[in-house]
């Protein structure tokens, strides 16, 4: 008894002691606004020297903790936190992004980096930075955003617009980036019946982009990566948050802002009456407008419901989209249905995080027949839309006369009937899911092993008809096109990363070593009404795989001079044995010469990096997966061999070559980081030079070389040069006031410097074919040029400065105009290009703007060229006539100029793409955010053509931009 009441008296007496007593706190470090670990978090006892800092996953172990002290949670690019110590014995942070993101998480592949120790040229692009209003594909939310990546927007809905990063590195090889969606490639060469594959990831569910442009930073991907790579990481739950609902509308109307100039009625009569042979009897008695015919206002709405929360090992995310969007197109029109759902779940004390991903979407198109557009420009406006005699359900056409009522197969066809009368639906099918675990190793907190799998899946069904009363369907039955098949990508890969300091040399590692595994297969088949009877074609498949082994090392020693190495091995099932594995390596250093000791002081200085870089890189998309392969095709119905009563198939043999390999890029890289003030003035300055040797391209052998007078094969080399300077400046940077600028504008060159299988200097591949004739080009491919070069005569005018028909330069001096007077002439890719961001802030109102403009580039008018002389419209093979562009007022041709560079005309822009207004009202329980969005408002041009931005430089049956307004309501619970 009397040790019972000792014992308890010595602990009564020390349990006062036991406040004082030294205790240890550890917990994850987050961003709040994705979830992500933050890596780097300074942790400090406020007011001691006792610190530590979070590792790779944000994980971090505090020791001599003491009751009533306070730790503060300091990082760059954040803001800092300070959290009152009580005795627990885990606290877990949320960081909220400061205005000054110097030290941001960015994507590398396989892996993650901060922005200040990135050695290759990378960019990130944030939810904040994205353009607004009714966007339905996702990179149109980033157009003007990033020096160096020119996107081209699509008109019709739904549809992809055209991305070049450093204006792509292949002739006949796909220029497009690889895509990246949370960790899966997805097939650059695309799903088939869809206007757009990325069209299955909601834009509203896009966390941010980053765009990885040069070699250092490519190469990690290796034979995909020519073109640049664009990571794209979606929405996830945030730790610790609490259930949140959130619905977004988006109401959005548009119009053509422009027509083709045609000849109205009375100058298309005055036309035909004037020319000797013609018979106005033909003619008819309205004034039709047959692009007013064709083209509509056209309508738009995206929902999204979206709900989410966050524990402590568990967060859920999931959204619904339904989009409807109406083409000014008549008959045009895209839908989309997806569900977009994420789960994270924390194992073993944080030290497992397995993540599933899966995005699911129905997508169904209608397509509105196209050829309308050129029909509409072409069609004679004196013709009534309607004829009550017609046997074409009473659209108007032209007929052979009062005998018969079959159409003139060559005559242009009613092009509101071609829309009407014809039904082309889609539905495509599809799901890409992935899951990723990630797990540290208990026993060395510093290694990492990370496992992504993961598919894209895609069903395609479509159906296509015309009534036997289409004078487009030249058939005494219905035309049916029965149409679908199967796309699947499938995905295995796995790296282990190493992340560690070595205090005893200063240098901070990280190593990363893994495989990954990809197949891809296409199942293509169609049933098609031929010559009155419905044809089933054979099933086309196509399959290939990719077998990948990749490495990378980065060193940051004294946090000073960075060095980052990695490599890649590929190997191919498009190319032979002999050439199907592939090595590609690169190299790149950096300098923090903001953290010299001579910088210490600097009140300029906020930021200083140098950086450059040395990789190789590939590009295996040649449009064919057998390239190298003997393939023999076999026939088709209507072209069987008879013996006795038996027909059989003959089979085709196909041209190949079966030393075919991959293209190689080199890139050398120069870029500089820097800000000054605080980063109130940031941005970053790249100059690059590009060689690609082994060219994929499609170019014409002799006769009896192969087994066809074209051939894929490894042809010329090109080489490509740049400067990409990026700017953000924050010019009022206050509590309730904020004005940020981004200014980005891209210098780029492109040349062939080898193109001949041969030594002929002269050698040139005629490409950019046009309308007006048989199989005519009007760019070229040839040695020393742009691969968008026209490739014209030279005009000659009259002392009136008008084109005089018929007279070109006479460039060999030989008096006569033959082919050999032919110039390569102007280009079709801008010299540079730019884009620039106002983003305003005031309390709870935001205002925001965005232009874009592309500079000498030019434009060949092919809608002139084609139709802009007398005889496109009165010599005809029979009696009917076709309208003319009104440009024939100017000209005065009488016959064809196809080749004249008359038509070559500059295609300079500068394009208001995008203003929003918005304000946010905020409630108790529900906050309400209604905003108004403009796109496409103006454009500032001295081209005379319907847009000055066509992608392939050839304007020619054109899908028109529309100006829309939207109208958006957010309501947040």
């Amino acid at each position: 008894m009397e040790k019972l009441l000792k014992s308890s008296l010595f602990l009564l007496l020390m349990l006062p002691m036991s406040f004082f007593a030294q205790q240890s706190v550890s917990g994850t470090v987050t961003e709040s606004a994705t979830g992500l670990p933050v890596p780097g978090v300074n942790i400090i006892v406020k007011g001691t020297n006792n610190g530590t800092i979070t590792d790779f996953d944000g994980n971090y172990t505090l020791t001599s903790v003491e009751s009533e002290n306070v730790l503060v949670f300091s990082f760059l690019g954040f803001t800092t936190q300070e959290i009152p110590y009580q005795g627990q014995s885990s606290i877990n942070v949320l960081l909220d992004e400061s205005q000054n993101a110097l030290e941001e998480i960015v994507l590398i592949g396989y892996g993650s980096t901060t922005k200040q120790d990135a050695t290759g040229a990378v960019e990130k692009i944030n939810r904040e930075q994205f353009n607004k209003g009714a966007v339905i594909s996702p990179e149109q939310l980033i157009a003007g955003k990033s020096a160096g990546v020119r996107i081209t927007p699509s008109s019709e809905p739904g549809g992809g617009g055209e991305i070049r990063i450093r204006g792509g590195s292949s002739l006949s090889g796909n220029n497009s980036p690889l895509i990246v969606v949370d960790g899966i490639p997805l097939d650059q060469g695309g799903v088939q019946g869809v206007r757009n594959q990325l069209n299955v990831i909601n834009p509203n569910e896009i966390e941010d982009f980053v765009i990885l442009k040069d070699a250092a930073a490519t190469s990690i991907y290796g034979s995909r990566a020519s073109n640049g790579v664009i990571l794209i990481t979606t929405k996830k739950g945030t730790i610790n948050s609490e259930f949140t609902a959130e619905y977004d509308l988006k109401f959005s109307g548009g119009e053509i802002t422009d027509k083709i100039n045609v000849l109205n009625a009375a100058q298309f009569r005055n036309i035909i009456e004037s020319t000797a042979g013609t018979d106005v009897s033909l003619l008819g008695t309205s004034d039709t407008d047959w692009q007013d015919q064709i083209y509509r206002r056209a309508y738009g709405a995206i929902h999204n419901i979206t709900v989410g929360q966050g524990f402590d090992n568990f967060t859920y995310r999931l959204n619904f989209n339904h989009t409807e969007q109406q083409g000014v197109l008549k008959t045009d029109f895209y839908e989309r249905n997806a569900l977009n759902l994420t789960l994270t779940q924390n194992f073993l004390d944080n030290n497992l995080k397995v993540t599933l991903n899966s995005k699911g979407i129905l997508d169904d198109n209608s397509f509105a027949d196209q050829g309308a557009i050129g029909r509409a420009v072409a069609f004679d406006p004196t013709q009534s839309v309607f004829d009550p005699t017609s046997p074409f359900d009473g659209y108007f056409e032209f007929r052979g006369g009062d005998t018969t009522d079959d159409e003139f197969r060559q005559a242009t066809r009613n092009p509101l009937a071609l829309l009407e009368q014809r039904s082309n639906d889609a539905q495509n099918k599809r799901n890409i899911s992935n899951l990723n675990i990630d797990y540290r190793f208990s026993f060395l907190p510093e290694l990492r092993f990370n496992l992504n799998a993961g598919f894209d899946y895609a069903e395609l069904e479509g159906y296509e008809t015309r009534p036997i009363t289409s004078a487009e369907n030249n058939q005494s039955v219905r035309f049916d096109n029965f149409y679908g098949g199967i796309n699947r990508n499938t995905l295995l890969d796995f790296y282990f990363n190493y992340n560690n300091s070595l205090d005893a040399i200063n240098t901070k590692l990280d190593l990363t070593a893994g495989h990954s595994y990809q197949e891809f297969y296409v199942n293509s088949r169609t049933r098609t009404t031929q010559n009155n009877a419905l044809i089933t074609n054979p099933t086309n498949i196509n399959r290939n795989s990719l077998e990948s082994y990749f490495a990378r090392a980065s060193f940051d020693i004294a946090n000073r001079y960075l060095i980052s190495a990695s490599y890649r091995r590929d190997g191919s099932s498009r190319f032979s044995e002999d050439n199907r594995w592939s090595s590609f390596p690169s190299l790149s250093v950096g300098w923090k010469i903001m953290n010299e000791s001579f910088m210490e002081n600097s009140s300029v200085f906020s930021n200083l990096k140098l950086r450059a870089g040395y990789g190789i890189t590939g590009n295996q998309e040649i449009g064919t997966n057998y390239g190298y392969l003997g393939i023999y095709t076999p026939s088709q119905r209507g072209a069987l061999v008879q013996y006795g009563n038996t027909f059989v198939n003959t089979l085709r043999p196909e041209e190949f070559d079966e030393d075919l390999k991959w293209e190689e890029l080199k890139t050398y890289n120069v870029g500089l980081d820097f800000g000054f003030f605080d980063n109130r003035l940031s941005g970053s300055v790249d100059a690059y030079y590009r060689e690609t040797e082994d060219l994929l391209a499609t170019v014409p052998v002799p006769a009896g070389a192969n087994l066809s007078d074209l051939l894929t094969t490894n042809v010329g080399e090109t080489v490509s040069r740049g400067l990409e300077v990026g700017l953000d400046a924050a010019i009022i940077r206050t509590e309730d006031f904020n004005w940020n600028v981004n200014y980005n504008i891209s210098f780029q060159d492109l040349e062939i410097t080898a193109l001949s299988l041969g030594n002929d200097p002269n050698f040139f591949i005629p490409q950019g074919g046009i309308a007006g004739g048989t199989g005519n080009n009007i760019q070229i491919w040839k040695e020393g040029f742009d691969p968008t070069t026209f490739f014209v005569y030279r005009q000659v005018y009259n002392e009136q400065g008008q084109p005089i028909e018929g007279a070109y330069v006479d460039v060999n001096g030989d008096n006569q105009i033959t082919e050999a007077d032919r110039q390569a002439y102007k280009k079709a890719t801008p010299d540079y290009f730019m884009g620039l961001t106002n983003t305003i802030n005031y309390k709870n109102l935001d205002f925001s703007f965005t232009f874009r403009g592309n500079f000498g580039n030019y434009v060949y008018n092919n809608t002139q060229s084609g139709i802009g002389f007398v005889g496109a419209g009165t010599v005809t093979p029979q009696a009917y006539y076709s309208n003319l562009n009104a440009n024939v007022l100017e000209s005065n041709f009488e016959a064809a100029q196809l080749f004249s560079d008359y038509y070559v005309r500059s295609a300079d822009f500068v394009r208001l793409d995008n203003v929003s207004l918005g304000y946010l009202f905020p409630g108790d329980e529900v906050d309400v955010r209604a905003s108004i969005t403009g796109s496409n408002l103006f454009v500032i041009t001295d081209y005379e053509g319907l847009d000055p931005e066509i992608g392939n430089g050839i304007d020619n049956n054109f899908y028109p931009r529309t100006r829309s307004v939207v109208l958006g309501l957010n309501l947040s619970f």
